[in-house]
């Protein structure tokens, strides 16, 4: 398994949105993301800094994406 190429909020965001979550509320820095099938995440928002690994791959789970796919939206 490769690494996963580690991206800000703004660049998770938009493959969240590319897989059909929409924005639907912010608290503090963090926001959340709801899907029509009912799935619900949570992407916190800390400025440019990026999003540690083991988070990112725990939001592409519970987002029910695989890195590849994850890979593949970012090269969009």
């Amino acid at each position: 398994m490769s690494k996963l190429k580690l991206v800000p909020y703004a660049s998770l965001a938009k493959v969240a949105e590319a897989k059909g979550f929409l924005w639907v509320r912010r608290v503090g820095s963090h926001n959340t993301f709801r899907h029509a099938s009912g799935k619900i995440i949570v992407i916190p928002d800390h400025g440019s800094s990026v999003i540690v690994r083991p988070l990112l791959r725990k939001i592409l789970r519970d987002m029910g994406i695989t890195p590849e796919e994850y890979e593949e939206i970012l090269k969009r």
